[in-house]
């Protein structure tokens, strides 16, 4: 795994990353300023975008309304995304991301087992955010499964998807090209089975103040 930028020594549990994002927005920072700097903070990790075609898997979470936000963004700047929704479920700041890319005509379909991502040159992972434990199931699974057949350039928001935020652990994760950490480096990106999944790992700092 090659770290390309920031200090390690600022490295989180997830239990602080969350104590912290709470504590910003109730005094700082909105929480639709910080999903957009999260957003802006992925689009700028990746110099690549234009002439490309991008997928964007979003989970019902705020993981995934970080997806919606990015989508906005390489729209207005001239690129074509297509998000694949993995849950129609939207988390108030996703939903509101989710319009916005409605609204500026953003291609968005429902993921399903057969949905194949063969033909795409980049692939955005907002499935599952920091706080995922356990077994990846369901529709998470196929979506994480046909990533990691692609032959796309994958990127993963904040975590990769199904792996533990705390322990590196991971039954089955995305594999990334790019992993762009959001806020703080997670304990997790770089124990248990990190190594495995990230080839290189940025990190964002989008102005939360840890606690």
């Amino acid at each position: 795994m090659k770290i390309e930028n920031g200090q390690t020594e600022t490295v989180v549990s997830v239990e602080q990353m969350r104590r912290s994002d709470a504590y910003t927005i109730a005094h700082l920072v909105p929480s639709k300023e910080l999903m957009y700097r999260a957003a802006m903070g992925v689009y700028e990790a990746y110099a690549d975008w234009a002439g490309k075609r991008i997928a964007i898997l979003c989970g019902g979470g705020n993981n995934g309304g970080d997806g919606y936000a990015l989508a906005g963004i390489l729209k207005r700047k001239g690129v074509d995304p297509d998000i694949f929704q993995v849950s129609e479920k939207l988390s108030e700041d996703g939903g509101y991301y989710y319009g916005i890319a409605r609204e500026l005509g953003v291609s968005i379909q429902v993921c399903t087992a057969a949905t194949s991502l063969t033909d795409y040159d980049v692939v955005v992972d907002c499935l599952l955010g920091t706080g995922f434990q356990g077994t990846v199931r369901g529709l998470t699974r196929d979506a994480i499964s046909a990533i990691n057949r692609s032959s796309a350039y994958v990127i993963s928001v904040d975590i990769n998807s199904g792996m533990n935020g705390d322990t590196g652990e991971a039954e089955l994760a995305v594999k990334s090209d790019l992993t762009v950490s959001i806020g703080s480096y997670k304990q997790g990106l770089f124990k248990g089975n990190a190594r495995e999944y990230i080839n290189r790992l940025v990190n964002v700092d989008i102005g939360i103040v840890l606690v």
